[in-house]
């Protein structure tokens, strides 16, 4: 994760965070990853705050960068705006 350790992360920052995750596993559209094993991966490392973390995603997906499936149990990246979510992803991970 690129995030500091020791520091509280922002909420910019656990977006991108989430964004960058499933981009490395390729997750468009139709591929998806549960949205339970999201956030148990970046909640260990965001002070055990799982709470936040999905919070974040909701966020994300009224902002149209990810999709849910299977009555909101899985999340995609919506690839309507593949170009805007990579573009988030390195203004704020200076990835």
């Amino acid at each position: 994760m690129n995030l500091m350790p020791g520091r509280e992360a922002a909420d910019r920052e656990i977006k991108a965070e989430v964004m960058n995750r499933l981009l490395r596993r390729r997750c468009w559209g139709a591929r998806y990853l549960p949205l339970d094993t999201l956030v148990n991966w970046l909640s260990r490392q965001i002070r055990k705050n799982g709470r936040r973390v999905r919070r974040c995603v909701e966020e994300l997906a009224k902002e149209g960068y990810v999709l849910f499936h299977k009555k909101r149990e899985t999340i995609s990246l919506n690839p309507a705006r593949s170009r805007e979510v990579v573009e988030y992803i390195k203004s704020v991970l200076n990835v």
